[in-house]
């Protein structure tokens, strides 16, 4: 527990949340990512509730009970909004594959503003290839270890 009013744990976290401001995330999601209205809020302020989950991800959260970081010392001064790690929870278990679509739009916008925003590659406005899939490639062999069925039937890595 970090309980200092003065003090902010995660200091290098402003930049990067500003910087996803900066891009739109926060428009982006309100645009483009409708949740239905429910009795606990789930669907309310879209907007700030993504937010809150890259802060709680640049700081080192890897579960909902560790977004709760972002709600001790003086992070209240630096960030509005920030939500409660069962908001958050409640929030995420409220999507089906159709707001995955949706996210997949935020990203295909937000994407682009990031690469605009941080020019960390010379060329790259001209042509950018970059690949994100999930590439499993069959493996043979007993010696091979780590390598399991996954969900595409394939014994892999």
């Amino acid at each position: 527990m970090f309980d200092d009013p003065n003090l902010v744990a995660y200091g290098g976290l402003e930049p990067v949340v500003r910087l996803a401001e900066r891009c739109g995330l926060p428009k982006l999601v309100g645009e483009h990512v409708r949740l239905p209205a429910s009795k606990d809020g789930t669907g309310a302020f879209p907007a700030a509730k993504p937010m809150s989950l890259v802060g709680g991800m640049a700081a080192g959260a890897d579960g909902i009970d560790d977004m709760d970081r972002l709600r001790h010392g003086a992070m209240g001064r630096l960030f509005s909004g920030v939500r409660a790690p069962y908001t958050l929870g409640s929030f995420l278990r409220s999507f089906t594959h159709g707001h995955v679509k949706q996210l997949n739009a935020v990203a295909r916008r937000f994407l682009p503003e990031l690469a605009r925003h941080t020019p960390m590659l010379p060329g790259a406005d001209q042509a950018a290839y970059v690949d994100i899939d999930d590439t499993i490639r069959g493996t043979h062999g007993y010696a091979k270890q780590g390598a399991g069925y996954g969900y595409s039937k394939v014994k892999g890595s």
